[in-house]
This record gives structure tokens, C-alpha cells and sequence, in this order.
């Protein structure tokens, strides 16, 4: 869970908490740090742990003496979503879908290196219109160390070598240099799709500069993109309500 702080299009303060481990003290206690003075006017909250939902919302309510709103496809207005089933769009991938359309035009996509590797798109009319879900990086090496007895857990960095002298390069290497191999690959066919030789590419999330190093592709390394969708989306009036 990341807690930020912002205004006038940009973000101060922030931290970073383990999500299984937030609860209402530890929340209470850090807003407390980040808005001491209590000047919070708006709050919004971009959720993919539903079971959390309640514990922010009281926190924010009691510490911020404001509503909090929820960024979903229900809540959002200013922006086309083409999607059958709006709900059950990630909100995090909404927000990245506003803060790339913002930043960087139409069309766009997004690679944002979470648990999962998301690809979020957003179309010439400036619409979202879907998007790719595969494993994320850690979720491959840590299936490969517990499914397999002699496997090691390994510590994902990059190797310049593609042929491995040891069971942890030769893991790595399938691991990071197949990964942007998988990378380069979705993004060919979604320019194909899309019919966009140039198509803008932004990567956010963990690993985004590791894999980005090597993927010319990507044009763009945005740590802060979700939050910065909250951010425009709470002062450029695009919640509903």
C-alpha cells in the first residue's frame, strides 16, 4: 500500500506500507506523519484489496474529516471507458490509464511491473479499451524455486551474459532477458492491433527500470504514473459526484 500526498498537479510526500500488514493504528499513525497539519481537502483511494477498503476509509474519515471517493469504472466521468465489463477493471489500472493519457496523448499503453505485468490501453480517441495480464517477474522465479526441488530462490538483477554459468545466472537470465523477450512481443502485436508504428509506451511499477533498460520499445520510465492518475483525476474533475 502506497500512502501519497499532493497538490497542484504534484506529488510531495509518500510511503510505502506492506499491505497484509496495515491496520487502523498504523494507518492512523502514518497520515498523521505525512499531513500533520491536517490540510487534506480531498482524498481519494485506488484499491485491488477489497478486505482493506473499510479500514481506509474510517482511517481517512477520522484523521482527514473528509469522504474519501474510490476510483473505479463506475466513478470515473471525462474519460471513455470501452470495456464490457467496466467493474471488474483494476482500479490501479485505471489510474494509469488517466495519468498516460494526461502525460503522453493518445494512444497509449501502459506496462506497469506489479505482482502481475499489466499492459493498460488507451486508444486514439483517448478511450480505455483493455489491456494484457501475465505473470509478474517475481511470480515466475518464485514458482520455478517452489515447484522445483533443486531451484534456489533467487534475487532478480539483471546479467549481460545469456549463457549462464551457474544455476542462478542461467534462472536469471531466463528470467530477465525471456521477460523482455515477452515484453517486446506484446507490444509488437499491440501496435499491430492498434496500427501505430510509433506507438507511446510507459512502464511504471517495480521492476519497470530494470526491464525497460533493455526494451527500446518503452519510451517512457514513470515510477509515480497510478498515483499521479489519482492525483489529476481528484483536481481535473473527472469523479463523479
Amino acid at each position: 500500500m502506497r500512502l501519497c500526498i499532493g497538490g497542484d498537479g504534484k506529488l510531495s510526500r509518500s510511503v510505502q506500507l506492506p499491505t497484509d500488514k496495515v491496520t487502523l493504528k498504523l494507518l492512523s499513525e502514518t497520515i498523521g506523519r505525512l499531513d500533520p497539519a491536517r490540510r487534506v481537502t480531498d482524498a481519494m483511494i485506488c484499491s485491488v484489496v477489497p478486505h482493506k477498503d473499510q479500514v481506509m476509509r474510517r482511517v481517512i474519515e477520522r484523521i482527514c474529516h473528509v469522504q474519501p471517493v474510490f476510483l473505479n469504472a463506475s466513478s470515473v466521468v471525462g474519460i471513455g471507458i470501452k470495456y464490457p465489463r467496466p467493474r471488474t477493471i483494476g482500479a490501479d489500472r485505471i489510474a494509469n490509464a488517466i495519468a498516460a493519457r494526461a502525460k503522453y496523448g493518445a494512444p497509449v499503453v501502459v506496462v506497469d511491473f506489479g505482482t502481475a505485468v499489466t499492459f493498460d490501453v488507451v486508444n486514439k480517441e483517448g478511450d480505455y479499451v483493455g489491456g494484457i495480464i501475465a505473470p509478474g517477474l517475481s511470480a515466475m522465479t518464485d514458482y520455478l524455486h517452489e515447484k522445483t526441488a533443486l531451484l534456489p530462490r533467487i534475487r532478480i538483477r539483471d546479467v549481460e551474459s545469456i549463457i549462464g554459468k551457474s544455476t542462478k545466472e542461467a534462472m536469471l537470465i531466463g528470467a530477465v532477458h525471456g521477460y523482455r523477450g515477452l515484453i517486446r512481443g506484446l507490444i509488437h502485436e499491440l501496435r499491430l492491433e492498434l496500427k501505430s508504428k510509433k506507438l507511446p509506451v510507459v512502464s511504471t511499477g517495480g521492476y519497470a527500470e530494470l526491464i525497460s533498460r533493455s526494451v527500446p520499445e518503452i519510451g517512457h520510465v514513470d515510477p509515480g504514473l497510478t498515483m499521479e492518475g489519482l492525483l489529476f483525476a481528484a483536481e481535473s474533475g473527472l469523479m463523479a459526484g
